[in-house]
């Protein structure tokens, strides 16, 4: 079994660095350049891919519709448990702006965020019920860069503590019962064409 985890496409939140948490903000028009990228990528690997599913916010959503239509795979209903980590009273501000507002140590206060813990624990379990209901299958999961910051802190325990850039390809391959990366936050495709710089999930 093998997933492989992208984070969304570039948004105009991403190019101003505003956090964009559950906002649901669309692609813009170098995300979908960066989506058709990916895809082109995704056709020319070794690996092999039976379906796509997303988020179900629209930057997610969006990355998984131009993905599924030029690999012709289906795209599944979305799944509410791989949406962005909320970030209550700071979602929409830039790094200035927030700590302007709430202080330079804000993502240590309570203003609305959703906990690190609630937010693993729904990231799991997905990857469970994949287990589960897909075991033959190699899957596609469009996501978001916090969510999948902690899945892999999850699974890996300080392995992996790089930023997930905006349209990041991870492949991991079900072996007994761990997740093997063979291939780890790689954006290798995007070097191809000059990219906008992405600095928030």
């Amino acid at each position: 079994m093998l997933i492989g985890l992208i984070r969304h496409g570039l948004t105009d939140w991403n190019a101003a660095g505003r956090i964009q948490g559950r906002s649901d903000i669309p692609l813009n028009d170098e995300g979908r350049r960066q989506a058709a990228v990916l895809a082109r990528r995704l056709g020319e690997e070794t690996y092999r891919w039976d379906f796509v599913i997303s988020s179900g916010l629209l930057r997610a959503q969006e990355t998984a519709e131009i993905i599924a239509a030029q690999l012709k795979l289906p795209l599944l209903e979305a799944d509410s448990r791989l949406a962005e980590r909320g970030f209550g009273q700071v979602e929409g501000l830039t790094q200035a702006e927030r700590e302007e507002r709430f202080g330079a140590e804000w993502n240590t206060q309570d203003i609305g965020q959703e906990k690190l813990e609630a937010l693993e624990e729904r990231a799991l379990s997905f990857i469970a019920d994949l287990e589960v209901k897909y075991p033959d299958s190699h899957i596609l999961v469009v996501t978001h860069g916090g969510l999948l910051a902690q899945l892999y802190a999850a699974l890996y325990k300080g392995r992996h503590t790089e930023r997930i850039g905006n349209l990041s390809l991870t492949v991991l391959e079900k072996r007994g019962e761990q997740w093997e990366p063979l291939i780890y936050n790689c954006t290798k495709h995007l070097l191809e064409e000059p990219s906008a710089d992405p600095r928030t999930s």
